[in-house]
Parts: C-alpha cells; sequence; structure tokens
C-alpha cells in the first residue's frame, strides 16, 4: 500500500505538470484582462509565471518523493545554459537591474526573470514528460484550440464588431480602441499588437496544415477537412493583421515547408495534390482580399481591378469623355501609410541606434531589457524627422540587435548558437532521411508521419526567426521557441533518457515518505503559494496603478490619490508606482495651494519630491522618470518660483540621456527662457532643437518670439536690427516651409509691423 501510495503521488505530480503545459498552451495566447495596466502581455507573463511555479513545485515534490535529484540532459544544454549565462551577467552590469530582472514594464517578457522561466520550462518539460509522442500531439491540438478562438474572436473586429468591446464596453463594435489603435485597419484579438497575432498565426499555420496531410493520408476525410479550413481561417485572420515581417516571414516559411513536403512524398507523387491544394487556396486568398506588401498588391485582384480602371479612364481622355475615376481598393489602408512614416524607415533609425549603443558595450551591452535606455543616447538625429519621432521605443523592433545592444556580443552569440546548433541537427538529420532508401518499409509510413510533423515544427520555429527579424518576441512567441526544439528532439529521438544528472544514481531502498520527505514537501508547496500570492499582490497593485494612471490622464487627481498610494504599498520597490505617485502627488499639492490649503499641499509636494527623488535616485538611467520629475516641479513653480531650478537640472539630465531628442530640446529651451538671465541660452538651444528636427514648427516659433524679445527694448522699440531680423526670417520660414497659413505666425509677423 506505501508503494502504491508513493507511485500516485509521483503519477499525481506527473498529472498536475502535464496539465499545467497543456493550459500553458491553451490559455496563455487566449487571456487578457481590462483593467490592468496592459491588457494583454502583462497577464500573460503572469499566467505563464505562475503555472511554471506550480510544474516546479510539482518537479520538486517528486525528486523528494523519490529522494532522487533528476534532470534531463539534451544535445542543446550547452548553448542554452551560456545563454541564460549571459542574459545572467548582462543584469549584474546592467544599466538598471531592476528593470533587467523584471523586464521593462508593460512588457515583461524579456527580463531576465522570463528568460529563467522559459528555460525552466523546457527543463521541466524534458525530465517529467511521460507518454511524449501522446503528449506532444496533444499539445499541438491544444494549440490549435487555443488559436481557433483567437481567430474567431478577432476576425469580427476587422468588420467592425469587436467581442473585446462588447465584453468591456457592453457594445459589439470597435469603440472601445482610440483611432490609432483599429482592429478594423489591423486585427490583434487577444494578442494586443497586429504583429503578435500575426507571429502567433505564422506558428500555428504549419502546424495546422500537417494535421490535415497527416489525416488525408490516413483516409480520415472529415479530420482532414477540419483542419484544412482551420488553416484558412489562421490565414484569414493573419492576411487581416496586415503584417509586412509576418508575412514575408509565412511566406518564405511556406515555401522550405513545400519542397520539405516533396522531398518526403517522392515516392507518392500522387500525395503532392494536397498540398498543393493549400498552395493554391491560400494563393486565392492572397488574391481576393490582398496582402500588407503593396507591390505585391499590384498582381492581385483589387491591383488589377485598378490598373484596368485607369486604362479605361486612359482611354475615354482620348476621345474627349470624362474619365472614370478608380474606384478605392476595398482593402483598409493601415493608419501608418496614411501619411506616416513608412516603418521600414523608422526602423532603419531605431537599428541604427541599437547598433551604436552595441559598439559603446560591446561585450554584455546595456543590461537585458535596458533598450529604452541605451537607444536615446544614441538616438540618431534623423529619427526626429519620421512621424513617430516622439515615441517611446523599448525595442530594436529586431530581436536579434535587441540582445546585441542589451547583452552585447556574448548574449547574441549564445542565442545563435542555440538557434543555430538546433537546425543544424535538424537539417543533418532531414538530409540524410531524404537521401536513404530504407531496407524495411513496414515503418516507413510512421517514419515519414514523424519526419513530416518535425517538418511542420520547424517552419513554425522558422517563422519565429524571420518575423523576429522584424519585430520582437512576446510571452507565447518565446514559449515555442523554447519548446518547439524540445519536442522536435524528442520526436527524432535526440533524447537518451539513460543519459540524465541524477543524484544518488539509484532510489533508496526505502520507499516509504518518511516525516523529513513529508515536511520538504509542505516546505515547497507553502513556498509554491507564497510565491503565487506575491505574484497576485503585484497583479493587484497594477490594477490599481492602471486605474490611477488613467485617471490622471483625464485630471481626476483627487479620485486616483487612494489607487496609487494602495499600489505603491503593495509594492514599494516597483518604481513605475512611485513615479506615477509623484505625478499625482503634485497635481494634488497645486490644487490644496490654489484652495489656499498650505498644511496639504506641503505635505503632498514633500510626499512627490520624496517619490522623485527616490526613483532617479536608484534608477539614475531611466529617462522617463527624468521626464516625470521636469514635470512635477515645473507644476510646483505655479506656486513657488524656486522650484524653476530644479526643473532645469531634471531636464539637463534628460538631456543628457536623450541628446537628440528634439522635443526634450524644446522643452530645455523654455524652462531657460523662464530665467531672466538665461535668454540667450534659450536662444542657443532652439536653435540647435530646430537643426535636430528641422520641421518643429513650435520650436521655431518659440525661437522667433525669443529672438524678437531680444530685439526690441521694454519699449518695444528694435535696439538689435540684427536679432530682429533673425525673428522676421524664423517666423517666415514657418510660413514658407512648414504651415502656410499659421495664424499665431501672421499675428506675430503684423504686431511686429511685418507682412
Amino acid at each position: 500500500m506505501i508503494f502504491v501510495s508513493i507511485m500516485r503521488f509521483v503519477s499525481f505530480c506527473n498529472i498536475v505538470i502535464r496539465w499545467s503545459f497543456y493550459l500553458i498552451f491553451l490559455l496563455v495566447p487566449i487571456i487578457f484582462w481590462g483593467d490592468t495596466s496592459e491588457l494583454f502581455e502583462f497577464n500573460k507573463m503572469w499566467l505563464t509565471f505562475i503555472l511554471a511555479i506550480i510544474i516546479g513545485v510539482m518537479w520538486t515534490s517528486k525528486m523528494i518523493a523519490l529522494r532522487q535529484f533528476k534532470i534531463q540532459r539534451t544535445i542543446l544544454d550547452i548553448p542554452l545554459l551560456l545563454f541564460l549565462l549571459s542574459q545572467i551577467i548582462s543584469t549584474i552590469f546592467s544599466l538598471d537591474r531592476h528593470v533587467s530582472w523584471w523586464g521593462y514594464y508593460s512588457r515583461f517578457n524579456g527580463g531576465l526573470l522570463s528568460t529563467i522561466t522559459y528555460i525552466f520550462l523546457y527543463y521541466a518539460f524534458a525530465t517529467n514528460i511521460t507518454e511524449v509522442k501522446k503528449t506532444i500531439i496533444r499539445i499541438l491540438k491544444i494549440s490549435l484550440v487555443s488559436g481557433l478562438i483567437v481567430s474567431l474572436w478577432g476576425l469580427p473586429s476587422h468588420f467592425g464588431y469587436d467581442p473585446t468591446c462588447l465584453l468591456f464596453r457592453g457594445n459589439l463594435d470597435v469603440s472601445c480602441w482610440t483611432d490609432a489603435f483599429q482592429p478594423k485597419v489591423r486585427i490583434f484579438s487577444t494578442m494586443g499588437q497586429p504583429d503578435w497575432l500575426s507571429a502567433y498565426l505564422c506558428i500555428l499555420i504549419p502546424i495546422s496544415m500537417y494535421f490535415s496531410l497527416a489525416k488525408a493520408k490516413k483516409g480520415k476525410v472529415v479530420s482532414s477537412v477540419y483542419y484544412f479550413l482551420l488553416t484558412l481561417l489562421f490565414y484569414l485572420d493573419f492576411i487581416y493583421t496586415e503584417s509586412k515581417g509576418g508575412f514575408i516571414a509565412l511566406g518564405i516559411s511556406l515555401v522550405f515547408f513545400f519542397l520539405g513536403y516533396i522531398l518526403l512524398s517522392k515516392e507518392s507523387i500522387k500525395k503532392l495534390k494536397h498540398v498543393g491544394l493549400f498552395a493554391l487556396s491560400l494563393f486565392l486568398i492572397t488574391f481576393f482580399i490582398g496582402s500588407p506588401i503593396q507591390q505585391i498588391n499590384k498582381f492581385a485582384y483589387s491591383g488589377i481591378a485598378n490598373f484596368i480602371n485607369q486604362k479605361i479612364a486612359s482611354g475615354s481622355k482620348t476621345y474627349g469623355t470624362k474619365p472614370v475615376e478608380s474606384p478605392p481598393a476595398n482593402k483598409i489602408i493601415p493608419l501608418g501609410e496614411l501619411g506616416g512614416t513608412d516603418s521600414g524607415k523608422i526602423r532603419a533609425f531605431v537599428w541604427q541606434g541599437a547598433i551604436k549603443a552595441w559598439l559603446h558595450n560591446p561585450i554584455f551591452g546595456t543590461g537585458v531589457e535596458t533598450f529604452a535606455f541605451a537607444y536615446y543616447q544614441y538616438r540618431p538625429a534623423g529619427h526626429n524627422l519620421t512621424s513617430e519621432w516622439d515615441y517611446l521605443y523599448n525595442k530594436a523592433h529586431n530581436e536579434y540587435l535587441n540582445y546585441l545592444a542589451t547583452t552585447g556580443a556574448f548574449g547574441l552569440l549564445t542565442y545563435l548558437s542555440f538557434i543555430g546548433l538546433f537546425l543544424y541537427l535538424f537539417t543533418k538529420d532531414f538530409y540524410l532521411f531524404s537521401r536513404k532508401t530504407p531496407e524495411k518499409k513496414e515503418n516507413i509510413s510512421k517514419i515519414v508521419d514523424d519526419k513530416l510533423l518535425s517538418l511542420s515544427l520547424i517552419t513554425a520555429f522558422l517563422t519565429i526567426l524571420i518575423s523576429n527579424f522584424f519585430g520582437f518576441s512576446v510571452v507565447i512567441v518565446n514559449i515555442y521557441l523554447f519548446i518547439i526544439p524540445l519536442l522536435v528532439l524528442f520526436i527524432n529521438d535526440y533524447l537518451n533518457q539513460q543519459n540524465a544528472i541524477i543524484f544518488p544514481t539509484a532510489n533508496s531502498s526505502n520507499i516509504e515518505i518518511g516525516y523529513g520527505q513529508k515536511i520538504g514537501i509542505s516546505v515547497m508547496c507553502i513556498i509554491g503559494i507564497y510565491l503565487i500570492y506575491m505574484l497576485l499582490v503585484f497583479w493587484q497593485a497594477d490594477r490599481e496603478y492602471g486605474y490611477a494612471s488613467n485617471l490622471d490622464k483625464v485630471g481626476q487627481y483627487q479620485m486616483a490619490y487612494n489607487p496609487i498610494h494602495k499600489a505603491v504599498e503593495a509594492r514599494p520597490d516597483e518604481p513605475v508606482f512611485r513615479d506615477e505617485m509623484s505625478i499625482n502627488d503634485a497635481n494634488l499639492a497645486i490644487a490644496f495651494a490654489q484652495q489656499k490649503d498650505a498644511t496639504n499641499a506641503s505635505k503632498l509636494v514633500q510626499e512627490a519630491i520624496a517619490a522623485s527623488d527616490d526613483v532617479t535616485t536608484n534608477h539614475p538611467n531611466y529617462l522617463v522618470f527624468w521626464k516625470t520629475r521636469v514635470r512635477i516641479m515645473y507644476t510646483f513653480t505655479q506656486a513657488n518660483a524656486q522650484f524653476l531650478q530644479p526643473a532645469i537640472d531634471a531636464i539637463d539630465k534628460a538631456h543628457s540621456l536623450a541628446p537628440t531628442d528634439a522635443k526634450i530640446d524644446y522643452n530645455r529651451g523654455l524652462l531657460y527662457a523662464q530665467e531672466s538671465n538665461q535668454i540667450d541660452k534659450a536662444i542657443s538651444i532652439l536653435q540647435e532643437t530646430v537643426k535636430l528636427k528641422p520641421d518643429y514648427r513650435d520650436a521655431y516659433y518659440a525661437l522667433g518670439l525669443m529672438l524678437r524679445s531680444q530685439a526690441v527694448d521694454k519699449n518695444n522699440l528694435v535696439k538689435n536690427p540684427q536679432e530682429e531680423k533673425e525673428a522676421v526670417n524664423t517666423m517666415h520660414y514657418i510660413l514658407e516651409n512648414l504651415v502656410p497659413n499659421d495664424s499665431a505666425v501672421k499675428s506675430a509677423l503684423k504686431s511686429w509691423g511685418e507682412k
């Protein structure tokens, strides 16, 4: 009975571990929450942490019960552990260790903690999963079920009926999203961003294709049709994401898949009709709906129709009739293409900054997830001339350059070695199999099926690698990045269960769970419960922070006071919460000062300054915190002019962290202009600002006013004709090059006696 009870306990642990993995692949893509500061990635990362903790507790409890430490070794151990080492070292030497540990706030994925989690899941799966092939198939089918839910949830939003808005607002429309974030333009479903949904669907498409082809091979028509239609649904949603990088990634990867399938089917050419049907179906969807790449759309239905209409219009002109207008394409053009800078041009600037950051920190980088700090120190001035010139970039929008900048050559090379070794093993194995003629044919069908499954997984893996070149990974994509290689190793028998680290090498002859073991298992359960509790405390604190931040944005500072203080009380070590609290305190202090309540105003001023001192002292490279400090110090100048100098000191620090940021320079010039003896410096700063951003209307306008103020005396008589001329020329520059009918500029010139 004792032996059975131990085996049942071990079996129970295995079941919990297996189902926790099932839940990861089922729930992580689906989950999002309406009142957290970030609806999508934050909740996906937290769910992954919680399920990883449960797996960890079960794994360690099983080892305690068996009196044996065991971890499965794999052929990818060395590059994988070297990669982990690179992340640890980079965190130690980071510009901000807190950010490197947790990840950039609202993202979290990519921090050291998340990387440890993914690698832990890799080894937990390798060591604990039994009935491997059966479990792998279940995981893949569960992944497709999750993908089906995500796709069905996102598809109606393209037509203006978003289930998310129905869930949050009670309206089946897209009114819950801003104009810059419209699913009618680019759908994102439960993933939170179109490119993230695209990357996720890229992974699933070759997997669903495999199941359809495998079922067709076995004569299971209904199942084959189901997976065929599922693939088309995924692809339809994928097209509606309008992701250029994703389209390139999937296109290249599917060519690889089709060629691999042809090699596997060389002795059964008739079976190629199934993959041909897939290719034709995907082509027809692309032809009639279009693609994210406009050059390709010239050959799609809408492009051909427009071409014919233009020819008709051109011909009608020849006969003196009114030309026929080309009807607008049915496909909605992404907002980024309606006057915005091409994303490729913006990425080029970001990539330049990433390379410069690496060149200044070549070995270990600036620190895990510190791109937001690194980029602004080396940001190309040309970025100021793009439509996203004042956006905060916390990722390089290229996973490889992101690793290069933040973790240096060591980080990138170890990351690439993990990927490269895996691809080499598969390519070698696949090549040898394709050239080999098996002596026994009875098992060839099963072997080919395994190779086809491996091919689909490798294709999915390739989509990750390529899409990451144009963007960056998110939680579910990183989970697949680390788990897919393991699945392929299992399928191709690269894992020898005997090749494991086991201590002691033999189980103890005493199979009864002793008193000490029960204590050990209990302690592990308590630790697990505590860790989950702390995650939930953090999650709840984030909800309070998110609520307070939204209230602060609309000026409801009194209502925001309690929730932001609750967030800080729950997580006093989170600087983002303290930063928001300082904003709230500063605005409330001014409100109390205006109400002549000096006591509360003074208390809030001290609290705001203390919070700002804390975050800027402990996180001196965090540009956002210095911007906040400028904001609160300037807010205090409404009641006391002595705070102007601290505001100038803060913006000087911000300028040192982001020397090419035109907006910081503009505000810096305005602050210096408020010091009576600093007007010349203010003019000099604004002159540098317009060099950084030659199309900066506000900077030119402020510069013109300052030059004019220096050119005249207190009686408004010109005392310096040269500066007067510069002031007038600056205003005319706005009218001639930037805003031809700028009423404020015309009014200023008129008041100066100029036309």
